[in-house]
């Protein structure tokens, strides 16, 4: 209804304007090259208006024919971008559908539209990685590399393509590169732990693990591992600092210590960490310096007297006492180890070792048939998938998760797996 009223209006307009031209006073005489015209001024100006738009239109009509190129390059761009933009959406549909062969041809006519674009590159690289052909993908993302605007994205390819061929070394270097192009980048920083991880740098994985990342076994490994001996017990204290009763930290500690001259720290090291969690490679290493059996039963007295009434305790002191030949003393702490909750195959297997010294072979044989049903000994076992090892790691050597391993008895998962 606007519209109409709009129309009328303006019509309305047009008719009253050309009436007032048309009854204007006056005349008006145009002498050219002899011709004379003579007419009224209303229609004289009325005429001139026509006369220039006439001659407004005609320069456009020419500006048009002359612009015609330019026109036709310019409906031609828009109608490549169109069919690129088309060739694009296949290629992305291509790729979600594993169908490699479509997007090969889809990312190809979209290169060829579009040109070398970040968005191109990376459909033409994806498509031939798809299908297989690794060696023309790595061409693609080095050449994506190359561009300030792509070069993360080509990086992050080539560092797949190396975790995928397994060479760690170079997927390290790419994962550098890839940080000095974007750094803190939260994948790279996900994959760079991973990576360390999977080939032992626990330095790297430590200094680049966030605060939800399991950096306390990290930090163990990269003091058991790191050459530098004052960054190594630098670690080392940091870990053992973090959880005091976490064995694996404690020995790294204390071995740093002990190789730095400082036994005295390195032997109360061990002793706080017995008090937290009793550990039998606690006690070995506390005791290596003794030798002569009657002094390592004093010297191990004094280290568990945090936790004298665990039957790790009892059972440390039962196994050196019945090494200083004092088979009376092991028996007691054999029992008394039994009596706090020790039913392991490793305590029975002493007790028989006890008994063969006697003159009776039938408390040999009960013990040892004790020790056949008895609950399997202790060992770290991964709380991932279950897997057993008989010495720590920072990550589990069957999975590769890293901080699940857990020291005690079998989990059932391992148990039905064996």
């Amino acid at each position: 209804m606007r519209r109409v009223l709009f129309l009328l209006a303006s019509g309305a307009l047009a008719v009253g304007l050309a009436w007032w031209l048309a009854a204007m006073p006056g005349e008006v005489t145009l002498d050219v090259a002899g011709l004379v015209i003579e007419t009224r001024s209303g229609l004289a100006l009325l005429g001139g208006i026509v006369l220039l738009l006439l001659l407004l239109l005609a320069l456009r009509l020419l500006l048009a024919v002359v612009n015609i190129p330019a026109t036709f390059r310019a409906w031609r761009a828009r109608r490549r971008r169109t069919h690129g933009d088309a060739a694009v959406a296949d290629a992305l549909t291509a790729l979600a559908a594993n169908d490699a062969a479509a997007a090969r041809k889809a990312a190809t006519r979209a290169r060829t539209l579009l040109g070398d674009s970040a968005q191109t590159l990376l459909l033409t690289a994806e498509a031939n990685r798809l299908a297989g052909r690794d060696a023309d993908a790595a061409a693609v993302y080095r050449q994506m590399e190359a561009r300030p605007e792509s070069a993360f994205l080509g990086l992050r390819g080539l560092f797949r393509q190396a975790l995928a061929r397994e060479d760690w070394d170079d997927a390290a270097r790419i994962a550098k590169r890839a940080d000095a192009v974007r750094p803190g980048a939260f994948w790279l920083r996900e994959e760079r732990i991973a990576l360390a991880v999977r080939i032992g740098d626990w330095s790297e994985a430590s200094r680049l693990a966030p605060a939800t990342a399991p950096r306390l076994a990290f930090a163990t490994a990269a003091a058991a591992a790191t050459v530098d001996p004052d960054r190594a017990l630098s670690l080392a204290k940091r870990a053992w600092k973090e959880d005091r009763g976490f064995t694996p930290a404690a020995l790294a500690y204390a071995t740093r210590l002990r190789k730095a001259g400082r036994e005295a720290k390195a032997q109360s090291v061990l002793a706080e960490a017995w008090k937290e969690s009793p550990h039998p490679a606690l006690a070995d290493l506390a005791l290596a310096p003794v030798t002569e059996p009657l002094a390592r039963i004093a010297a191990a007295t004094r280290f568990s007297a945090g936790a004298a009434q665990h039957a790790e305790t009892h059972f440390l002191l039962a196994r050196l006492t019945l090494a200083a030949n004092l088979p009376g003393e092991a028996r007691r702490h054999l029992l008394a180890a039994r009596t706090a909750g020790m039913k392991q195959k490793r305590l029975f297997l002493l007790l028989a070792e006890l008994e063969a010294a006697e003159p009776d072979p039938t408390a040999q044989r009960d013990a040892l048939r004790a020790a056949a049903s008895a609950e399997p000994d202790p060992a770290w076992h991964c709380a991932t998938c279950g897997a057993v090892h008989p010495t720590w790691h920072p990550a589990c050597p069957t999975c590769a998760t890293p901080a699940t391993l857990r020291w005690g008895g079998q989990p059932r998962l391992a148990l039905t797996a064996q």
